[in-house]
């Protein structure tokens, strides 16, 4: 069998290597082994007894003592699960429950011993306690040496690594780094060879952790990587400062390592991680943002036992914001969406996860007034969070009469409803691209934040509207991450407009838990403005989307520049040039200081154009936001004539009575 293989360390390495890949031993095998253990050791206890003389032993007494020996530990391995490690990873936690498990059960044998000479009981067990001590002995001696024998084993085996083996670092010499590095060791392919430990924990550099070196961060250099040929990097660190990790994936990217993080405890599987649960990291991990601390009191106090309104519910905001609403004390929740399939998406997901919550969706359009007042005079919401709109810049300019229909029309019919069924608090989520507007839909969104501006500033009016401002927020529909990923997952190429463009990013849920606290400490009228960070470069957001999928931007995956897109900026603003920043007291919170204009004469004049929309060109739409919004200023070539100069005074004073007054 062997003739053409000679028995050589490195053959015999590579058997050992096969059989440990090829075969597993399941934890029930382990148990039958570690029991009938217990009975072949006691009788080899016996024949030390009695100095190997055979006639000298009774069997039948033997026998008896045998099994009762091996039921009281078998209850003591079961209860202690000295088994339920695997052996070739054998560690000192493993080896303590053999010890425990062997110590108990050689503990309630000689009470058992001592009760029946104290009483009398019977003579059922009763032999020389010099057999039970050398028993436990013998079986504990063996179990350990058994059990570290298959993991030097193991150790052999695999010390010699081959060419397609993926070489790994673990970040994190804990608990978890410990965990994970049992994992992949115990992955039957063998795919996995950890090279080391990294720690940033001075006290942990230079040691090494079940024979693994434990090194500082500065390894993640390319020297070290390019020589030791390393291939993945995996986060192994229970709440990783987020600031810590952005640093520590950058580096990875630039050094082309594959990065990989273990889940959070309570999503494993049956309390155990297993090797297919390692998941990639994530883009927004690279933002490293400081969670958000929430003012809960101030939540749970202006929300509790409440009725609120979310318009755009099955949106990638507005659903965030009914899961953060859910999780407080609300009294009803009123999903509005125009949307049919993402809405039945979200009624299964609220269903499941928040069946406590009380809500109700509505398949709506908010530009259907008799529509809206009819869910407003149902339900008579305290509090409405707007954040229905359309919101993608190339389709708005090229469809203006919708961005003027639905964005304006649709905020303006929610407005007058607020006021009428005596909403308490209206919460309207804009956006930067309302700053200095250079398209429709960065005009359209200011246009609504007159229109509430201007309502907020009426006397009489109970209802406290809040602007809530922000930029691009990561993964939402329609965004270019999700583009980016499908582009990626096809092959490339992937598409930047403009290798300068910039733009402000926040993770979704971010952006939706300061919706919440701005909306409660507004008092009324004000434009809420967010920390958005740094602002990141389009073109290093797809270089690093490439590199997190384990390619490589210009080699395997190609990068397109297409040109700005028509009303697209080079970078957008938080603050127009009139603005100022003040803060408050969330310090990610800040409010735009405007000055009260009363934009009156404004609203009319949408409210007018708003009867009789189609009428009008989409050259007339466009000059109709540039009249309507100071900051808008259209080409030359787009302006032809004003279209509001020819409206008759009588038909904007009947207008101006019967909506404004």
């Amino acid at each position: 069998m062997f003739k053409n293989y000679p028995v050589t360390r490195e053959n015999l390495r590579l058997k050992a290597s096969g059989i440990f890949h090829k075969y597993s031993v399941p934890r029930w095998m382990l148990f039958i082994h570690d029991i009938s253990s217990v009975f072949a050791t006691f009788l080899v206890a016996y024949l030390l007894r009695f100095n190997l003389i055979i006639h000298d032993i009774s069997w039948n007494e033997v026998f008896v003592h045998g099994f009762i020996t091996m039921a009281v530990y078998t209850i003591s391995m079961i209860g202690y699960r000295s088994y339920s490690g695997l052996i070739r990873h054998t560690t000192l936690t493993d080896v303590t429950l053999v010890f425990a498990a062997t110590s108990t059960a050689t503990l309630v044998l000689l009470g058992l011993m001592i009760i029946e000479d104290a009483f009398g009981i019977s003579a059922l067990y009763r032999i020389p306690m010099s057999i039970v001590l050398i028993h436990y002995f013998l079986l504990t001696v063996y179990l350990f040496v058994m059990r570290l024998s298959v993991k030097l084993l193991f150790r052999f085996a695999t010390s010699s690594i081959k060419i397609n083996v993926r070489k790994v670092l673990i970040y994190g010499a804990g608990e978890m780094g410990f965990v994970v590095k049992r994992v992949l060791m115990s992955d039957p392919r063998g795919d996995f060879y950890v090279a080391g430990f990294i720690d940033d924990s001075r006290m942990l550099q230079g040691k090494k952790i079940n024979g693994i070196q434990v090194f500082g961060p500065e390894i993640l250099s390319s020297p070290f990587i390019t020589r030791h040929n390393i291939k993945t990097l995996i986060l192994a660190i229970r709440n990783f400062p987020p600031v810590r990790k952005s640093d520590v994936i950058r580096i990875a990217i630039d050094n082309n390592l594959e990065i990989l993080e273990t889940p959070a405890i309570e999503k494993w599987l049956h309390g155990q991680l297993e090797l297919k649960q390692l998941q990639k990291v994530k883009l927004e991990d690279l933002l490293g943002r400081e969670p958000i601390r929430l003012d809960m009191e101030l939540l749970r106090k202006g929300l509790s036992k409440r009725t609120i309104l979310v318009t755009g519910a099955a949106g990638s905001i507005g659903s965030e914001i009914v899961r953060q609403l859910s999780r407080f004390s609300v009294q009803k929740i009123i999903l509005v969406d125009q949307a049919e399939t993402p809405s039945f998406h979200l009624e299964n997901e609220l269903k499941k996860s928040f069946s406590h919550v009380k809500f109700r969706i509505h398949l709506a359009d908010i530009t259907n007034a008799s529509k809206m007042e009819r869910i407003f005079q149902q339900y008579r919401p305290e509090i409405v969070f707007h954040a229905a709109a359309y919101k993608h810049v190339p389709l708005m300019e090229d469809n203006p009469h919708e961005a003027f229909r639905v964005n304006v029309g649709g905020t303006r019919i929610l407005v007058e409803l607020s006021v009428k069924y005596g909403v308490r608090k209206f919460v309207m989520i804009s956006s930067d691209k309302s700053v200095n507007p250079t398209n429709i839909m960065g005009a359209s969104k200011r246009l609504c934040e007159m229109i509430i501006q201007t309502k907020s500033m009426m006397n009489g009016i109970s209802t406290q509207f809040v602007i809530t401002r922000f930029g691009n927020v990561l993964g939402s529909n329609g965004s270019v991450i999700p583009l980016f990923k499908k582009q990626i997952e096809e092959g490339g190429p992937v598409t930047v407009t403009h290798p300068e463009i910039t733009r402000y990013f926040m993770t979704i849920p971010e952006a939706c838990q300061l919706v919440l606290e701005a909306g409660f400490i507004g008092k009324g009228g004000e434009i809420f403005v967010f920390d958005m960070g740094k602002p990141v470069k389009i073109e290093d957001l797809a270089r690093n989307m490439i590199r997190l999928s384990g390619l490589e931007p210009d080699k395997d995956i190609k990068i397109e520049y297409t040109g700005l897109r028509p009303g697209e900026k080079l970078y957008e603003e938080i603050l127009s040039s009139n603005e100022e920043m003040s803060s408050t007291l969330h310090e990610k919170i800040k409010i735009a200081k405007v000055e009260k204009n009363d934009y009156r004469k404004e609203v009319l004049k949408a409210i007018v154009a708003l009867r009789d929309i189609y009428d009008l060109s989409e050259r007339e739409i466009v000059e109709l936001f540039e009249e309507l919004v100071p900051e808008y200023k259209i080409s030359k070539e787009q302006s032809n004539g004003h279209f509001l100069k020819n409206i008759s005074v009588r038909e904007k004073s009947r207008i101006a009575s019967e909506e404004i007054s």
